[in-house]
């Protein structure tokens, strides 16, 4: 829902301002539509529903994995493809993950949407309409920014966004935002009121290949990013989500285990752990054989260079971490079955 055009209309009809307040309650509580707001007038609702749409967004395709996970992909009013996934945990966690840009300029080389053109950045309701598109089904508690898109170049609409996810019920404490490294943002987020903790993207222990899989590696160096990860801690006192996709063969050895346990360590004695890893297993994104467009051959060349690491080497990656006093964990696979990688169903739907 555009709040701005939402606050313009009732202006414009003399309305109290607490209706603007009545009618983003009803949607952040999971209404479908204007007709289920019973203390709103009738003549006000049929104005609402022909002048401010319910939702930014159109929904184009929506997918349901055995495993609970439900992706959504939507499409914004000038064409625009945007994803997001809402994944349900056996522990009664319900966490979506939403995107701030459609497509994404920085081609990370095992990305789905590194693959595809970049289209422009989301605004504030964009975000906030995949969130409450998911909030319609069911109670969502947690949320990340890990869909399409670096949040970090769009940092304005994301703290916009992120003010109204409190009222769907994330508190800013279950709110994650995931970057390449993009320091600016990073320094930008520290300084921001709201306790939202930050996720980075990292794939890699060294800067020759983190410059390889990840080409903003070259503006923003490695050890610059683990240090403005480290100036965040000071700052905020919230450890950093280190994400780290396991490609066979490539990021995956024992010794580089080791290397990426050294980075993240502790610089003196006594200094607090300011990292938690998560091991990510990798999801093939190829696209489908014989396809023409250029996202899809993109993505098969992109599935010829990587496979995902087998159980036993992320197994040994994980032990290599822990003896050397760095937490981490593997994620869940989920979705497998639905495209949910980022990027991967906009990409297949455009064939």
């Amino acid at each position: 829902m555009d709040l701005a055009l939402l606050d313009e209309t009732l202006a414009a009809r003399d309305e109290p301002p607490f209706r603007a307040r009545q009618v983003w309650a009803w949607a952040a509580k999971g209404a479908a539509g204007y007709e289920q707001m019973t203390n709103i007038p009738a003549e006000l609702r049929g104005t609402l529903h022909e002048q401010v749409p319910f939702s930014t967004l159109a929904v184009q395709t929506e997918r349901r994995a055995s495993d609970g996970t439900v992706k959504a992909l939507f499409q914004t009013v000038d064409e625009r493809p945007v994803e997001a996934v809402l994944m349900r945990y056996r522990d009664g966690r319900r966490s979506i993950c939403i995107s701030s840009q459609s497509g994404c300029p920085l081609t990370c080389t095992f990305c789905a949407t590194g693959a595809m053109k970049f289209g422009r950045n989301l605004t504030a309701s964009e975000i906030v309409d995949q969130a409450l598109h998911f909030r319609r089904l069911e109670t969502i508690d947690h949320c990340v920014f890990m869909g399409m898109g670096e949040p970090m170049l769009n940092l304005d609409a994301v703290l916009a966004a992120c003010e109204k996810l409190p009222d769907i019920g994330i508190s800013h404490r279950r709110t994650a935002i995931s970057t390449v490294g993009w320091i600016p943002g990073i320094e930008r987020l520290a300084d921001s009121g709201m306790p939202i903790r930050l996720a980075l993207s990292l794939h890699a222990p060294d800067e020759a290949l983190r410059s390889q899989l990840m080409p903003v590696n070259d503006r923003y160096p490695l050890a610059d990013v683990i240090e403005a990860c480290r100036a965040f801690y000071e700052r905020k006192r919230r450890r950093v989500f280190v994400e780290y996709v396991m490609l066979a063969g490539v990021n995956d050895r024992y010794e580089q285990a080791l290397a990426l346990a050294k980075l993240l360590a502790p610089r003196v004695a006594g200094e607090p752990h300011m990292f938690k890893v998560n091991l990510i297993p990798y999801n093939p994104i190829g696209g489908p054989a014989g396809a023409a467009d250029s996202a899809s051959r993109a993505q098969e060349q992109r599935d010829d260079r990587y496979q995902g690491s087998t159980r036993e080497a992320i197994a040994a990656f994980k032990r290599g971490l822990e003896q050397d006093g760095i937490e981490a964990t593997v994620r869940l696979t989920r979705g497998r079955d639905i495209d949910a990688a980022c990027g991967q169903l906009a990409a297949r739907s455009a064939v």
